[in-house]
């Protein structure tokens, strides 16, 4: 064999013995060691031909020409080598990363625990010896001792409209929520706004479209569109109305209830400010008057009184019961304004209910859609996430728990405490974002799931699960074949 053809043997050894620049040669030109490169070599070569002799399963007898070693090239494989492996030898299954605790990390206090909390859960944490806001603690469990599940960093999701600033007016009052109060929410804003009987909010119109949810009382609504045609409705408490962007519309609470109308209202920008509505007094008190006469062929004197700046909510006689809307040469809106949501049936669940309002019955609302859900005590609205569009709820009774995954291990819990007594709550869950809502109180639990879209959409882990090929569940969660088979291959919603 030539040196070459040696040195070409010896490089092939090292490649399957993984060898890189070891002891096994080195290509210098010296002829001394080469010899002694070649001698290393000859010795690796016989321990790899004796560790084959030695492991290798003996080839049985045969009498065809491949067996005899014709040339041909070809190997005999022993036929208990194609043999599967039997089930009792195989391995059992072990996970890749450690199995998730069994630590059932409930919520540890509620606002009526008579002690004092402390910053502890479990071996974790320490007690507080600095002073406490114990009524905000205690309404706030998962902030002081959060859950071990909880990781990361998630913005905060929860905005008690009792820290808005207040804008008081005689008849009434306003105060609101957007990104300059909770940054996250950055799709819908939304407006608590009070009306004594009788109180209007004045002719105005808005960049975005207004949603209207009923809290207390009755409200009486007037609005015109650009085609002229003209709409006068009622709503009372649980009804709805929407306005889209740009259409006229005044607002006015009936005497039905003699303290007037309470409601919410709800705009699909993040960014939208009650204060920069367009008012029909504060627009014409920056129009020269010279030009108010000719818009409306009048005398000059005729808008003496007009307003020198906003009225935006104003004392007023209550409209009757009878009122109905001026006659429009243009007729009247071919789709209403309002929806009587209160007298919508709603769909009974194993753990509460749920009423689902969109375009597809809500058909002017072409920009947000509602589903009203109660939660039963220790029941839960079940795991799931919204594939396309942002959340924006509010907690009308009860007491709720919600943990929000943000993906790559980023996970919070909020409790949300929301009651006539204390103050109505705001959460806000962006899209795709896992969650849940658990009652934790002893009452029922009611809130508002409200999206900027026309479709109300969501997408149950229950339901994926149940209707994904259940070996593939099993390698993923290790779950018993039991338990598989009680998936839910319809949405539980409220279970």
């Amino acid at each position: 064999m030539s040196l070459t053809t040696k040195l070409d043997a010896r490089e092939r050894i090292k490649g399957v013995l993984g060898f890189r620049g070891g002891v096994c040669i080195e290509y210098k030109f010296n002829s001394s060691f080469i010899m002694v490169g070649i001698r290393f070599s000859k010795l690796i070569f016989l321990a790899v031909a004796l560790a084959v002799t030695t492991f290798a399963a003996p080839a049985p007898a045969s009498s065809s020409a491949a067996d005899s070693g014709s040339g041909t090239g070809s190997s005999h494989i022993p036929s208990s080598a194609l043999s599967p492996s039997s089930v009792a030898s195989a391995p059992e299954s072990s996970p890749t990363v450690p199995y998730a605790s069994n630590d059932p990390n409930e919520v540890l206090w509620g606002p009526d625990t008579p002690d004092i909390p402390q910053a502890i859960r479990g071996s974790l944490g320490a007690s507080v010896l600095g002073p406490q806001d114990i009524g905000m603690v205690k309404e706030n469990a998962d902030f002081l001792a959060p859950p071990s599940t909880d990781s990361g960093s998630v913005p905060n999701a929860k905005w008690p409209m009792s820290l808005s600033h207040n804008r008081l007016q005689t008849g009434g009052w306003a105060r609101q929520q957007n990104v300059g109060v909770m940054p996250i929410a950055t799709a819908m804003a939304g407006v608590n706004m009070r009306l004594e009987a009788g109180a209007v909010r004045e002719l105005h119109w808005h960049k975005t479209a207004e949603w209207a949810y009923i809290l207390k009382g009755t409200v009486q609504v007037t609005a015109v569109n650009a085609d002229g045609q003209n709409y006068l409705g009622t709503v009372s408490e649980g009804d709805l109305w929407y306005f889209p962007p740009g259409v006229p519309h005044s607002l006015q609470a009936t005497a039905d209830l003699p303290e007037g109308a309470e409601f919410l209202l709800v705009f699909d920008d993040g960014a939208f400010s009650e204060d920069s509505t367009f008012l029909l007094t504060d627009w014409l008190a920056h129009v020269p008057k010279s030009v108010i006469a000719k818009n409306f062929h009048a005398n000059i004197s005729a808008f003496d009184h007009i307003p020198a700046k906003e009225l935006y909510i104003f004392p007023s006689a209550p409209p009757p019961d009878d009122a109905v809307a001026p006659t429009s040469p243009q007729g009247t809106t071919p789709d209403p304004y309002t929806f009587q949501l209160s007298k919508v049936p709603a769909t009974e669940l194993a753990g509460g209910s749920v009423k689902v309002v969109d375009s597809t019955t809500f058909k002017i609302s072409k920009t947000i859609a509602v589903a009203e859900v109660t939660v039963d005590p220790g029941a839960m609205r079940e795991l799931h996430w919204h594939p396309s569009q942002d959340e924006w709820s509010f907690f009308l009774e009860g007491r709720g728990r919600v943990t929000l995954f943000a993906s790559s291990g980023q996970a919070r819990t909020f409790d949300y405490q929301a009651s006539r007594a204390r103050t109505q709550l705001i959460r806000y869950v962006p899209a795709t974002y896992g969650h849940y809502v658990e009652n934790i109180g002893n009452t029922t639990l009611r809130f508002l799931e409200i999206f900027n879209t026309d479709r109300y959409q969501d997408i149950s882990l229950n339901q994926w699960l149940a209707l994904t090929p259940p070996d593939l569940v099993k390698a993923h969660l290790q779950l018993d074949d039991d338990t598989i088979a009680h998936l839910s291959k319809t949405k539980p919603i409220v279970l």
